[in-house]
């Protein structure tokens, strides 16, 4: 056997072991384990902020710390009350009960620019849901990743957890990653991360959970109350520094907003760009040839990327926002950029707005999150058919779209995007995705079925008509 099937064959096979006993574990004893993981990701929130902003150099400290707390505090309150042992539901109507079992081992794979959130994330809802987790964590993460691990590992097992619940792949090269993802033991991939990440776990064959790109626009219509979407837009694109997938990409104003909307934006540490400074902006922000934009911008202050393009900005600017003159290729900053960086498009009227918004989602977000801006339940009503899993309305876009704060949405770091991204879900991954549910069908007999006659079956004048009167006259 070769190194890389070998150690492939060793971290699963332990968490398959891990796997076996969790199956034997009862709803008290999962929700002790989730219980003990909550207080120890919560109470290393601060150490495991500062190891992830020094290691990663990106985003804020703070708002790694606020993450943190995000996906102890919240992820566990929503998950906290609900089974996910034994039976869920009966409907003695039906005759069907549903009954929770786990998926089995899961790899959980873990982003540069959200690392230890993530993780704190999907150990949470791998541990209610009884399924161990082995993470490949990303090789600018790697430190803050497995410290994370480490810390949640132990309480986990200090609670009952059976032995290698959480692990972590140790080695480098990519090779072992990919024996561990087509491993025969490995029961679910979750996918968070680049798009080259997720069509890898794809590729594997092992059923997967995957994100898409964001490359998110926001409309703000002339009824929408403008002081609240600047601040808003402002707090949510510069929140640790642009770098939630969910973030705002692109702002669509017409000309009557557009006027009072800009200083507006001014006020709360915006800086519109002149013509020169956005066509020095976009190269520095995007690699059109590679078509992906360029890891030393994302998650760095406005002010760093300003200089990296030749130009200064005032000291307390927070948000750089660009008019790109165009949406594609030709155009770097209509692509998605986790930076503190704004594309901005002014419109002549409403329909030219929804086209700008079908064509930012199309280029690079399809099924992830669209914003709005609007009092007005008709303008609601033309973004819904949008291709989006979530369209969020006087929200801003990154808590939005991760739930919790400004709406009900699940709390989640693994947004899904539906088949245009190809994936299997729009939906906010979270418990409901790492369960296989059994159900229990018992005898209950549809006699509308059952009367109908042999004979009116082989009657060659029984049309689709008469046969649907037939079975719902014997209701």
């Amino acid at each position: 056997m070769d190194p890389f099937d070998q150690y492939a064959d060793e971290i699963v096979g332990r968490a398959w072991h891990a796997a076996e006993q969790f199956r034997s574990f009862d709803q008290e004893q999962a929700d002790r384990i989730v219980r003990a993981v909550y207080e120890a990701a919560y109470d290393a929130r601060l150490e495991l902020a500062r190891l992830a902003h020094e290691e990663t150099g990106i985003g804020l400290y703070e708002h790694k710390v606020v993450k943190n707390a995000w996906a102890s505090l919240l992820v566990y309150e929503d998950i906290r009350e609900r089974r996910t042992v034994g039976e869920l539901s009966h409907d003695p109507a039906s005759g069907i009960t549903e009954i929770a079992q786990p998926k089995g081992v899961v790899l959980a794979m873990v982003p540069v620019t959200n690392p230890t959130s993530t993780a704190i994330f999907k150990i949470l809802i791998c541990m209610k849901t009884r399924n161990p987790v082995i993470f490949s964590p990303h090789r600018a993460a790697r430190k803050c990743i497995r410290r994370t691990a480490e810390i949640l590992a132990e309480a986990a097992y200090a609670a009952g957890a059976p032995p290698d619940s959480i692990q972590w792949i140790t080695k480098a090269e990519t090779e072992y990653l990919e024996r561990v993802m087509r491993h025969r033991r490995l029961a679910l991939i979750l996918a968070t991360g680049t798009g080259e990440i997720v069509r890898r776990a794809q590729a594997s064959g092992t059923p997967t959970l995957g994100v898409g790109p964001g490359n998110v626009p926001v409309y703000v219509h002339a009824s929408a109350d403008l002081p609240l979407a600047a601040r808003t837009i402002v707090h949510s694109k510069t929140f640790d520094n642009g770098t939630v997938c969910a973030s705002e990409q692109a702002l669509v104003v017409e000309p009557q907003v557009d006027e009072k909307i800009r200083p507006l934006l001014e006020s709360r540490g915006a800086w519109f760009c002149t013509a020169d400074q956005a066509r020095s902006l976009g190269p520095i922000c995007y690699d059109t040839q590679r078509r992906t934009m360029r890891p030393e911008v994302v998650g760095k202050p406005a002010e760093e990327i300003a200089g990296r393009a030749g130009f200064h900005v005032p000291i307390g600017i927070r948000l750089l926002i660009a008019e790109p003159g165009g949406i594609g290729p030709d155009h770097p900053l209509s692509h998605e950029i986790l930076a503190p960086v704004l594309a901005y498009y002014r419109v002549p009227d409403y329909a030219a707005a929804i086209e700008a918004c079908e064509t930012l989602n199309r280029l690079g977000g399809i099924g992830h999150t669209v914003g709005l801006y609007a009092n007005d339940e008709g303008v609601v009503a033309d973004f819904a058919t949008m291709n989006a899993g979530r369209i969020v309305v006087n929200t801003p876009s990154t808590e939005g779209a991760i739930g919790g704060i400004f709406n009900s949405l699940k709390p989640s770091l693994t947004l899904a995007c539906g088949t245009g991204a190809g994936n299997l879900s729009t939906d906010n991954i979270t418990i409901d995705h790492l369960l296989n549910i059994h159900r229990v069908a018992r005898r209950v007999l549809n006699r509308r079925w059952l009367d109908i006659s042999r004979e009116t079956w082989l009657d060659p004048a029984t049309g689709h008509e008469r046969i649907l009167a037939i079975y719902n006259r014997n209701h």
